[in-house]
Protein backbone atom coordinates (compact mmCIF):
# COMPACT_ATOMS: atom_id res chain seq x y z
CA UNK A 1 0.00 0.00 0.00
CA UNK A 2 1.63 3.27 -0.99
CA UNK A 3 0.45 6.76 -0.53
CA UNK A 4 -0.35 8.46 -3.73
CA UNK A 5 1.71 11.85 -3.45
CA UNK A 6 0.55 13.34 -6.41
CA UNK A 7 -3.14 12.88 -5.57
CA UNK A 8 -2.68 13.80 -2.01
CA UNK A 9 -1.38 17.25 -3.48
CA UNK A 10 -4.13 17.81 -6.05
CA UNK A 11 -6.77 16.92 -3.17
CA UNK A 12 -4.52 19.69 -0.91
CA UNK A 13 -5.59 22.06 -3.63
CA UNK A 14 -8.88 21.43 -2.95
CA UNK A 15 -9.71 23.53 -0.04
CA UNK A 16 -8.21 26.52 -1.69
CA UNK A 17 -10.48 26.62 -5.08
CA UNK A 18 -13.63 25.61 -3.87
CA UNK A 19 -12.86 28.29 -1.14
CA UNK A 20 -12.32 30.48 -3.80
CA UNK A 21 -15.84 30.21 -5.33
CA UNK A 22 -17.67 29.60 -1.91
CA UNK A 23 -16.60 32.51 0.23
CA UNK A 24 -17.17 34.50 -3.28
CA UNK A 25 -18.93 37.48 -2.68
CA UNK A 26 -21.09 35.71 -5.82
CA UNK A 27 -22.06 33.40 -3.57
CA UNK A 28 -21.88 32.72 0.01
CA UNK A 29 -19.02 35.17 0.45
CA UNK A 30 -21.15 38.29 1.48
CA UNK A 31 -23.85 36.29 3.77
CA UNK A 32 -20.31 34.73 5.20
CA UNK A 33 -18.76 37.86 5.90
CA UNK A 34 -21.85 39.45 7.11
CA UNK A 35 -22.44 36.20 9.80
CA UNK A 36 -18.75 35.97 10.86
CA UNK A 37 -18.35 39.30 11.39
CA UNK A 38 -15.83 39.95 9.03
CA UNK A 39 -15.15 43.52 7.84
CA UNK A 40 -13.12 45.02 4.90
CA UNK A 41 -10.38 46.30 7.71
CA UNK A 42 -10.30 43.34 9.17
CA UNK A 43 -9.81 41.10 5.77
CA UNK A 44 -7.13 43.16 4.72
CA UNK A 45 -5.29 42.63 8.27
CA UNK A 46 -3.68 39.76 7.73
CA UNK A 47 -0.36 38.15 5.86
CA UNK A 48 -1.89 36.72 3.28
CA UNK A 49 1.12 35.01 1.80
CA UNK A 50 1.27 33.40 5.23
CA UNK A 51 -2.67 32.81 5.54
CA UNK A 52 -2.58 31.07 2.09
CA UNK A 53 1.12 28.99 2.71
CA UNK A 54 -0.40 27.49 6.03
CA UNK A 55 -3.72 26.72 4.54
CA UNK A 56 -1.95 24.62 1.91
CA UNK A 57 0.24 22.62 4.30
CA UNK A 58 -3.08 22.27 6.76
CA UNK A 59 -4.76 21.25 3.53
CA UNK A 60 -1.55 18.87 2.99
CA UNK A 61 -2.08 17.43 6.52
CA UNK A 62 -5.70 16.58 5.64
CA UNK A 63 -5.33 14.94 2.40
CA UNK A 64 -2.92 12.66 4.34
CA UNK A 65 -5.28 11.30 6.84
CA UNK A 66 -8.19 11.32 4.57
CA UNK A 67 -6.49 8.71 3.35
CA UNK A 68 -7.20 6.60 6.20
CA UNK A 69 -11.07 7.24 6.06
CA UNK A 70 -11.08 6.27 2.54
CA UNK A 71 -8.83 3.57 1.92
CA UNK A 72 -9.47 0.61 3.92
CA UNK A 73 -6.54 -1.39 3.24
CA UNK A 74 -4.86 1.10 5.37
CA UNK A 75 -6.43 -0.58 7.85
CA UNK A 76 -5.62 -4.18 7.09
CA UNK A 77 -1.77 -2.92 7.67
CA UNK A 78 -2.74 -2.69 11.32
CA UNK A 79 -3.00 -6.49 10.64
CA UNK A 80 1.02 -7.18 9.65
CA UNK A 81 2.13 -4.40 12.66
CA UNK A 82 5.25 -3.35 9.72
CA UNK A 83 6.30 -3.68 6.23
CA UNK A 84 3.78 -5.85 4.63
CA UNK A 85 7.18 -7.18 2.22
CA UNK A 86 8.46 -8.86 4.99
CA UNK A 87 8.96 -12.58 5.61
CA UNK A 88 6.45 -13.65 7.86
CA UNK A 89 2.60 -11.47 7.19
CA UNK A 90 0.41 -12.57 9.11
CA UNK A 91 -2.22 -15.06 7.16
CA UNK A 92 -5.32 -12.04 7.84
CA UNK A 93 -3.49 -9.63 6.02
CA UNK A 94 -2.66 -12.03 2.75
CA UNK A 95 -6.10 -13.89 3.01
CA UNK A 96 -7.98 -9.86 3.42
CA UNK A 97 -5.65 -8.88 0.67
CA UNK A 98 -7.13 -11.85 -1.38
CA UNK A 99 -10.18 -10.99 -0.70
CA UNK A 100 -10.25 -7.37 -1.20
CA UNK A 101 -6.96 -6.15 -2.82
CA UNK A 102 -8.04 -2.78 -4.63
CA UNK A 103 -12.05 -2.97 -3.97
CA UNK A 104 -13.50 0.24 -2.76
CA UNK A 105 -10.84 2.44 -4.32
CA UNK A 106 -12.94 4.66 -6.76
CA UNK A 107 -13.92 8.14 -6.51
CA UNK A 108 -17.25 7.32 -5.24
CA UNK A 109 -16.23 5.40 -2.37
CA UNK A 110 -13.83 8.30 -1.63
CA UNK A 111 -16.42 10.66 -2.04
CA UNK A 112 -18.42 8.74 0.03
CA UNK A 113 -16.62 8.39 3.08
CA UNK A 114 -15.84 12.18 2.63
CA UNK A 115 -19.45 13.43 2.78
CA UNK A 116 -19.29 11.08 6.05
CA UNK A 117 -16.67 12.80 7.64
CA UNK A 118 -17.96 16.12 6.70
CA UNK A 119 -21.06 15.19 8.11
CA UNK A 120 -20.14 13.12 11.26
CA UNK A 121 -16.65 15.08 12.35
CA UNK A 122 -16.64 18.37 11.14
CA UNK A 123 -20.13 19.56 11.48
CA UNK A 124 -20.51 18.29 15.07
CA UNK A 125 -17.24 20.29 16.07
CA UNK A 126 -17.98 23.55 14.18
CA UNK A 127 -22.05 23.88 15.41
CA UNK A 128 -19.83 23.03 19.19
CA UNK A 129 -17.69 25.79 18.31
CA UNK A 130 -19.87 27.80 16.71
CA UNK A 131 -22.84 27.75 19.64
CA UNK A 132 -20.57 28.32 22.64
CA UNK A 133 -18.95 31.00 20.42
CA UNK A 134 -22.36 32.69 19.78
CA UNK A 135 -22.51 32.40 16.17
CA UNK A 136 -25.41 32.20 13.93
CA UNK A 137 -26.23 28.03 12.68
CA UNK A 138 -26.35 30.35 8.93
CA UNK A 139 -22.14 30.39 9.58
CA UNK A 140 -22.31 27.34 11.19
CA UNK A 141 -23.92 25.79 8.24
CA UNK A 142 -22.05 27.59 5.66
CA UNK A 143 -18.35 27.00 6.93
CA UNK A 144 -19.65 22.74 7.62
CA UNK A 145 -20.97 23.04 4.12
CA UNK A 146 -17.93 24.12 2.75
CA UNK A 147 -15.56 21.52 4.30
CA UNK A 148 -18.01 18.75 3.80
CA UNK A 149 -17.99 19.22 0.12
CA UNK A 150 -13.96 19.80 0.39
CA UNK A 151 -13.81 16.66 2.19
CA UNK A 152 -16.24 14.56 -0.09
CA UNK A 153 -14.46 16.10 -3.48
CA UNK A 154 -10.53 15.39 -1.28
CA UNK A 155 -12.07 11.89 -0.40
CA UNK A 156 -12.95 10.69 -3.90
CA UNK A 157 -9.20 12.15 -5.23
CA UNK A 158 -7.39 10.16 -2.81
CA UNK A 159 -9.25 7.54 -3.16
CA UNK A 160 -10.08 6.75 -6.67
CA UNK A 161 -6.51 8.10 -7.93
CA UNK A 162 -4.84 4.55 -7.94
Amino acid sequence: MEINFLAVLVAAIVPMVLGFIWYNPKFLGTVWAREAEMTETKMKSGNLPVIFGLSFMLSILLAFSIQTLTIHQFGALGMVGGDPTVEGVLPSFQAFMDDYGTAFRTYKHGAFHGILAGIFIVFPILATNGMFERKSWKLIFINSGYWTLALTIMGAIVCGWV
